[in-house]
């Protein structure tokens, strides 16, 4: 008879704790998840008008986008803390916890803070910017995106490759794009045979009659090696970096058909057979 009314008092008295529990912790949630609602309204609010701020105005795309996510993952974390605290969480115990939770994740994430710190660096020294065709980790694209970790180019069969940002501020980088002109070098091998005057007569002429040859430095072309069945000339002119690649395959090309026009033979390899 005692055991049943001390068991009745202690699930009495663990009822009503529960009960108090749930009277005293209701309003902090009720007040931390309408708190998590209206703070996640605003970010998307304040990144809208990040987003206008940097349209209306003359910024580096790649600057904008990067401080874009600074601002944009910086709200969030505030409100992190600012939700945890709403539900009784001891800023000194958040610090703490903060504190070993940052170790933790700087220790799994070491590769992540590398990227990160990359991305800054590259926000820096600009070795490269959106728009810009680059070389790099065996890569060759034009730069799309440039993130707080990652860049992300496109390659020119239209393929997407993302490059961490880490590898490429530590690792070399060809950016095709950096300079206003660009120059040419195409070899051409003519036989031992044909008329090297005639032979540089006819590159020459093919650059400096084409609207997209610059005109400074002049072009010029001269015999860069004997070969063993070819002499091989060297073809050197300059242009605009976006009119490079057109000027580049109509010289190849119509380099071919006017040296064989003029009687200029172009060596290729043969296979001779002989009988036993």
């Amino acid at each position: 008879m005692e055991n049943e009314m001390l068991s009745n008092l202690l699930s009495e008295k663990n009822i009503e704790k529960v009960t108090s529990l749930i009277v005293d912790f209701t309003p902090k949630i009720i007040s931390a998840v309408l708190l998590l609602i209206l703070g996640w309204w605003l970010i998307k609010f304040i990144n809208r008008i990040v987003k206008r701020f940097f349209k209306k105005s003359d910024y580096d795309e790649t600057l904008e986008r990067f401080v874009a996510d600074l601002i944009n993952w910086g709200l969030k974390i505030v409100l992190f803390t600012t939700v945890v605290m709403q539900l009784g969480v001891a800023s000194s115990s958040l610090v703490a916890m903060l504190g070993a939770a940052g170790l933790a994740i700087g220790l799994a994430l070491q590769g992540s803070l590398s990227n990160f710190a990359g991305g800054v660096l590259i926000l820096m020294f600009k070795p490269y910017k959106i728009g810009d065709l680059i070389e790099a980790q065996g890569q060759m694209g034009t730069v799309k995106e440039i993130s707080i970790f990652t860049t992300k180019l496109l390659t020119g069969g239209n393929q997407q490759v993302v490059i961490p940002n880490g590898k490429l501020s530590n690792d070399t980088i060809k950016n095709y794009s950096a300079e206003d002109t660009r120059k040419d070098i195409l070899t051409f091998g003519i036989s031992y045979d044909s008329d090297i005057k005639k032979a540089k007569e006819v590159l020459l002429k093919i650059v400096n009659e084409h609207e997209l040859t610059l005109r400074e430095p002049a072009p010029e072309v001269f015999v860069a090696n004997l070969g063993d069945s070819s002499v091989d000339l060297s073809l050197r002119f300059w242009a605009k970096t976006e009119d490079f690649w057109a000027l580049h395959f109509y010289v190849l090309e119509t380099a071919k058909e006017q040296l064989e026009a003029a009687g200029i033979s172009i060596p290729y390899p043969h296979i001779q057979v002989v009988k036993a």
